[in-house]
């Protein structure tokens, strides 16, 4: 992979704050969501995600700026402490030849000693095992650097799908596609943890997919908590003669008794018809919005005129 900073697109000396802004605008524009038409819009998110894995994560930026990580996450092989193992001398030809100073082991010391001078040059390897004659196989210790494995993706739902759950198909940075069960009541930056569904590596047990839920914004219901609002568009006539108005809700649409007189702006609550939420439901608040009808309408307008003449008012009148 390229270098994440050059991906992300900012200077080495950027702080976590401006690391972060840049992944966030470029995880939007690149999001595949986003990008329905273009083939490649998979692979650079794929791409900002892992720079971001990186240098997003205070412990690897730092592991990968003194070069104990590539840009992929994993462990860079250091050589040999204290700057190369054995020391040389070049031989006949350029050849280097290496004299191992063990303290001069004994017979039936040759296989231990080499075993400790091979200990001292890979660092205490761990887990050396003996095997036929003696010799030993050595697992290099990495430091004790971990593997991240894990993928994280976002997820947009709608309000109704965050309420009744359903099923959503997610395209992951790998390119790969699985359907995801959401549950019933997801809420707003919640997280569904999918185990094993990560990235792998050999040695490692595979990684967990993380999905971050966000909730599109609805037509006409704004969310507040769990209650949720709207504005109910009302004619002239059923503001001032009233009538049983058509509201819709998350589950079937139900009917609202205007009352005569009623001005705009008026908001009236219907229990229980909004969110779920712990203990019971939230409510829905409708707010009236009377509409005149479109275009110039001469009846209209010469009863305004008969009305303004007859039955003068004032509702600005408190206002000073």
């Amino acid at each position: 992979m390229r270098d994440p900073y050059e991906i992300l697109g900012v200077p080495r000396s950027a702080n976590a704050a401006a690391i972060k802004s840049a992944y966030r605008k470029l995880a939007k524009k690149h999001h595949p969501d986003s990008n329905k038409d273009d083939p490649k819009a998979a692979e650079r998110f794929s791409e900002i995600n892992s720079a971001n894995e990186i240098i997003g994560d205070e412990d690897k930026r730092k592991q990968f700026d003194r070069g104990e990580i590539d840009a992929d996450g994993k462990p860079r092989f250091q050589g040999f402490p204290g700057g190369g193992g054995p020391r040389g001398r070049a031989g006949p030809g350029g050849f280097e030849s290496y004299t191992f100073r063990g303290g001069g082991a004994g017979p039936g010391q040759g296989a231990g000693a080499f075993e400790d001078i091979l200990n001292s040059m890979f660092g205490g390897a761990r887990g050396a095992r003996p095997g036929a004659g003696g010799a030993g196989q050595f697992e290099f210790d990495t430091g004790g650097i971990g593997v991240d494995l894990d993928l994280n993706v976002a997820m947009t739902v709608s309000l109704e799908e965050s309420v009744q759950g359903g099923e959503k198909r997610v395209r992951l940075p790998t390119g790969k596609e699985l359907n995801v069960k959401i549950p019933a009541g997801v809420t707003e930056g919640q997280q569904i943890r999918l185990r094993g569904q990560g990235e792998s590596a050999q040695g490692h047990p595979p990684g967990d997919l993380l999905i971050t839920i966000s909730i599109a914004p609805h037509p006409f219901f704004k969310v507040e908590g769990a209650d949720l609002r709207i504005d109910l568009p009302v004619t002239l006539y059923e503001a001032v003669l009233g009538g049983k108005v058509r509201v819709p809700t998350l589950g079937n649409a139900v009917e609202l008794s205007v009352p005569k007189n009623t001005s705009s702006g008026r908001t009236f609550r219907l229990k229980g018809k909004g969110l779920p939420k712990a203990g019971g439901t939230g409510d829905l608040f409708v707010t009236i919005r009377i509409m005149l009808p479109d275009g110039n309408d001469a009846e209209l307008e010469a009863l305004m005129e008969k009305w303004r003449d007859q039955h003068p008012y004032n509702p600005r009148s408190g206002l000073g």
